[in-house]
């Protein structure tokens, strides 16, 4: 049996998965298995990948039954219907999520021989932010669950039945926006945004903010995500404890899109609103021409690159509302007072990752 720890990260291909099998492969010590349907953009170099539909529990027994090795699991995937946001609702799509986690937790734990800690991933509709905007600032994790139906509880629940005397313990994560580099991530702005930004920079016009009325939000780096599991695998301090997760400031679209703008080599137009879900699938020829004008290496299918994005910015961007927004702000005390102090500066976070996608040539270089 292998020393090592040994960390298999489910969901592997998307924004969030990616960055934490990314993670526990660079931490010495860990050997990392990232497990999801597609193959993740760039498997680490000591990290190995594996391929299962978290839907087929048959499959699943069979792969997951054969990590002995396994000591820790971080469960980062999650199933989005199309329309994205309207499925976040819906009884189905939660009960198939539930059923995901179940085909990969059952055989793992029946047949691994040490697995100790278990991490999950929620998010900001714990607090139900995508029911409710005006809820109380900032949002914090002692408070009672929010009234609606949620996969989330779902997951949660399913662990705290299965832990008791189980030997492992777990992890709940809520990280706030994140940035990433995931492809067809549902769930990922900057694909959007960059398509967008390309498009227009081709027109010869200004990156112009799409979206709707200023409101303060929190943003995540995935990589801050990474390093955050790689701390609660191992932390006495994160046993059965929930924790947001953010940056560590805020931000307010209209304050960054100048630098948003600057990253893509870019003036700042005047503000047009607009449902990039609907505006940007029809101009689909457009970007796979700039794909080959500038040999990238991003998909000319916005389906491949962007996934659900556009709808996914829509959201974020506060597209089609009017007035004043209320701050969607949670509290990050309980896991800094839990040891977790990393941090990220938001402006930073988002020159880093658009200079990341050019330099991957997944998007137009800044200069081009």
């Amino acid at each position: 049996m292998s020393m090592r720890d040994q960390a298999v990260v489910v969901g592997a291909s998307g924004i969030v998965g990616q960055a934490v099998l990314r993670a526990f492969a660079e931490t010495p010590g860990w050997d990392a298995v990232g497990v999801s349907r597609r193959l993740p953009v760039n498997v680490p170099l000591h990290a190995r990948h594996v391929s299962v539909d978290l839907t087929d529990r048959d499959a699943c027994a069979s792969v997951f039954g054969a990590m002995k090795d396994a000591t820790h699991l971080v469960y980062a995937a999650v199933n989005e219907k199309p329309g994205l946001v309207a499925g976040w609702v819906d009884r189905d799509q939660m009960q198939l999520n539930l059923g995901m986690l179940r085909n990969v937790l059952e055989p793992l734990q029946a047949n691994a021989r040490g697995l100790r800690h278990v991490t999950l991933m929620q998010g900001g509709k714990a607090y139900g932010i995508h029911l409710d905007p005006n809820l109380a600032v900032p949002a914090r994790e002692r408070w009672p669950r929010h009234p609606h139906d949620n996969f989330y509880w779902l997951q949660e629940d399913y662990l705290r039945e299965r832990q008791p005397h189980s030997g492992w313990h777990w992890t709940v994560l809520r990280p706030r926006l994140v940035f990433g580099d995931g492809l067809g991530s549902n769930m990922n702005p900057l694909p959007a945004i960059g398509v967008y930004a390309a498009l227009q920079k081709a027109r010869g016009l200004p990156l112009c903010y799409p979206g709707g009325p200023p409101r303060v939000y929190q943003a995540v780096d995935a990589d801050l995500i990474g390093r955050a599991c790689v701390w609660a695998a191992r932390s006495i301090e994160a046993r059965n404890e929930i924790f947001n997760l953010a940056n560590g400031d805020e931000f307010v679209w209209q304050n960054v899109w100048p630098v948003i703008a600057d990253a893509f080599g870019m003036a700042v137009g005047e503000p047009q609103q607009q449902h990039l879900a609907e505006t940007m699938p029809p101009l689909e020829a457009q970007w796979a021409k700039i794909v080959g004008q500038h040999g990238l290496q991003a998909p000319p299918r916005f389906r491949e690159f962007v996934g659900q994005g556009f709808a996914y910015a829509d959201f974020q961007l506060n597209t089609g509302k009017t007035g004043p927004q209320p701050p969607s702000l949670v509290s990050t005390i309980k896991i800094r007072k839990a040891g977790f102090t990393d941090c990220m500066d938001t402006e930073d976070m988002l020159r880093r990752w658009i200079q990341r996608y050019q330099e991957l040539r997944w998007l137009p270089p800044r200069d081009g």
